[in-house]
Parts: structure tokens; C-alpha cells; sequence
């Protein structure tokens, strides 16, 4: 297997051999393809912040849509300090920027004696800030279920705990699915706000890469081309899976 020096050494041969390169008098262009060259031998540094990124991305959208599922039904719920609890919730998180959240989590907590590492920081705090526009996607969707369901389930005996579980959050998830797989791409490009703390994610990796050579055009296109690969298939499937359920309403 092919290391990124090796790789980044074989393309330097290859733009010398062409006329393309001249190790004494490099281009100046920040699109020189050289300067391409030499961020793909540092490729592995690259796919290891993009890996941590994912993993970050992973344990967030768990804690999300923990957080989300639960807020959404006691949002719903018909104990008035249920819905205040989650209008609180939602409220913070949604007006004030993550930045400030993550600064928080990063600079606030360890005074008080909690001690989080930089990727407990970007778990719990890209989590919880998603958490909040999940849990107004799964209000949304418990509240578009007609009220038929739950007096029905109600007169089988059913307890709103069962009624959720049984009757109406099964009903929700086709409802839901386009808007939090939306909120699932924007959590991953939000990760890189971990920057900020040295999260060590690509943001990170790439940015500490350009300030090192100056090569700041091929750094961010590849970490573009990164996201990219991971967001686009999410949002085609977000708007193929809309499209289909507006057709298949239609068609009624």
C-alpha cells in the first residue's frame, strides 16, 4: 500500500519530469499544482482528523437524538412543567451560537471542577445543541399524527408512555426522517467549530496544515471535498425521501 509521502514524493517527480515543478523556483500560485502535491503526502494526517471528525459526528448524533426523542414527547406532553422544562431547552440552545456553548463546555466547566477532554467537549456539546432543533423536528412530527391515533389508543387502555412508544413515534419516524437527516448534515459540518479548542479534527488538522506551509488552497478545497463526500449523499436522500412522500400524499 501506497503511504501519502510515498504518493506525495511521486507526484513531485512527476510535475518535475513534465516542466511543471522547479524545486529552486517554486510557483507562487496558490493553485500550483505542487502545492496539491504536497498536501496530499500529508493525506494521513487528513483522513485521521476526518476520522475523528465522523467519530465526533457519530456520538453527537446519538446524544441528539436522545436528547431530541425525549424532549420532543415531553414537549408534547400534558404536564405544563414538562413543556416549560423543554421550552427552556430549546430556547437556550437554539439562540445562542455553539461557539459559545463549546467555549463554555471547554473554558467554563473546568474551574468547577469537571474536567472534559477536547473530544467529550465536541460530543456533548454539538449533541446538545442539535438535541434542541431535534427535539422541535420530533414535536413537529408527533403533533402532525392526527389526534385520532391517540384517542384511540387511549380507549384501548393504552398509557401515554405506551402510546408513544407503541402507537405514535413509530408513525413519526416516516414523517421526521427527511428534516433529521438534515440536522444529522449540518451537525457534521458543525464539528468544525472544534477548531477553536484544538479539537483535532479536519478542520483542525487542515488548518494547522496551511498556517505551517501556506498552502491554504489545497488544504480547504480537500477538507471541502471531505465534507462533501459524507453530506451530499445525506441531503440527496433527505429531498429523494421528501419528494417521495409528497408524491405519495398526493396521490391519495
Amino acid at each position: 500500500m501506497i503511504g501519502s509521502e510515498t504518493l506525495g514524493e511521486s507526484l513531485f517527480g512527476f510535475l518535475e519530469s513534465v516542466g511543471l515543478y522547479d524545486e529552486e523556483n517554486p510557483s507562487s500560485n496558490p493553485f500550483a499544482l505542487w502545492k496539491f502535491a504536497d498536501m496530499l503526502s500529508h493525506a494521513d494526517e487528513f483522513l485521521s482528523g476526518f476520522g475523528y471528525t465522523l467519530s465526533v459526528s457519530c456520538l453527537a448524533l446519538l446524544i441528539a437524538l436522545i436528547f431530541g426523542t425525549i424532549g420532543g414527547v415531553m414537549a408534547t406532553s400534558r404536564f405544563k412543567i414538562l413543556k416549560a422544562y423543554t421550552r427552556v431547552y430549546v430556547e437556550i440552545f437554539q439562540n445562542t451560537p455553539l461557539v459559545i456553548q463549546i467555549f463554555f463546555l471547554y473554558f467554563a466547566l473546568p474551574p468547577l471542577g469537571i474536567h472534559l477532554d477536547v473530544f467529550s467537549v465536541g460530543v456533548l456539546g454539538v449533541g446538545a445543541y442539535h438535541g434542541a432543533y431535534v427535539s422541535e423536528v420530533v414535536r413537529s412530527g408527533i403533533l402532525s399524527v392526527p389526534k385520532g391515533q391517540f384517542e384511540a389508543s387511549a380507549s384501548q387502555g393504552f398509557t401515554y408512555t405506551q402510546q408513544m412508544r407503541y402507537i405514535i413515534l413509530p408513525q413519526t419516524i416516516k414523517i421526521i426522517l427527511p428534516p433529521l437527516t438534515n440536522q444529522m448534515v449540518n451537525l457534521i459540518k458543525n464539528t468544525s467549530v472544534l477548531l477553536i479548542v484544538a479539537g483535532g479534527e479536519i478542520m483542525y488538522v487542515a488548518d494547522s496544515y496551511a498556517g505551517d506551509t501556506s498552502n491554504y488552497a489545497p488544504a480547504y478545497l480537500f477538507t471541502a471535498l471531505l465534507y462533501f463526500i459524507v453530506c451530499y449523499p445525506l441531503a440527496y436522500f433527505a429531498k429523494f425521501y421528501e419528494d417521495r412522500l409528497k408524491n405519495a400524499h398526493l396521490k391519495r
